[in-house]
């Protein structure tokens, strides 16, 4: 039997769900001190994915088209647009850009700073995902709204529909920035390198 001791000289982990199996030497699914960041349950031992530019791409493509065709379709029944999205998907976006900064620290051991909990940073991965998702179908539906609105801005109920829609696709953006920043912060030192750690 190994001790407690002798695991962790070993390099040893516990592996939760497994029944609290344990194998020497073998890095846990979810270590971010050696280069282990959460992975997705049935990969087969490899790394999640990072968001790259295809999927935003893909979703405000589809997005905007959407929104085009309804505006377009729809607009005359469309009460004014709230402006309140607009600082909510920009407090948001400063939230979750803060969190980035602190998690980064956190990830890459900063003196002073508290060692990430793996199921934190899978957590925070999660959500990093579902906002960047959720800014770029906000981006794509107010972009197409926009382009429908640029042809009847003589009217000053559209020009405030404009407006609102260029501040919510601005805060989209934000979001989309910080939320690609904060997946990016919970990677670990080396990840994506020749040579560098898998996760």
């Amino acid at each position: 039997m190994y001790h407690d001791d002798d695991r962790r000289a070993a390099g040893g982990h516990w592996h939760a769900m497994h029944g609290g199996a344990w194998e020497p030497g073998e890095p846990g699914p979810e270590d971010p001190g050696r280069g282990g960041a959460a992975r997705e349950p049935g990969d087969g031992g490899g790394r999640v994915r990072p968001t790259g530019w295809r999927m935003p791409v893909v979703v405000i493509v589809l997005s905007a088209l959407a929104g085009y065709l309804l505006v377009d379709r729809f607009y005359g029944d469309i009460p004014l647009l709230p402006w309140t999205a607009i600082p909510t998907l920009g407090l948001l976006a400063v939230g979750e850009g803060i969190t980035a900064v602190h998690t980064r620290r956190r990830i890459r051991r900063v003196p002073g700073t508290e060692p990430m909990e793996p199921l934190s940073a899978a957590r925070l991965v999660a959500l990093a995902k579902a906002s960047a998702v959720f800014a770029s179908v906000v981006i794509g539906a107010f972009g197409g709204m926009l382009v429908v609105l640029a042809d009847r801005l003589t009217a000053a109920d559209v020009r405030a529909d404009a407006f609102t829609a260029a501040g919510t696709l601005a805060s989209g953006v934000l979001l989309l920035a910080a939320a690609l920043f904060l997946e990016h912060a919970c990677r670990v030192p080396g990840e994506g390198q020749p040579g560098g750690p898998r996760t």
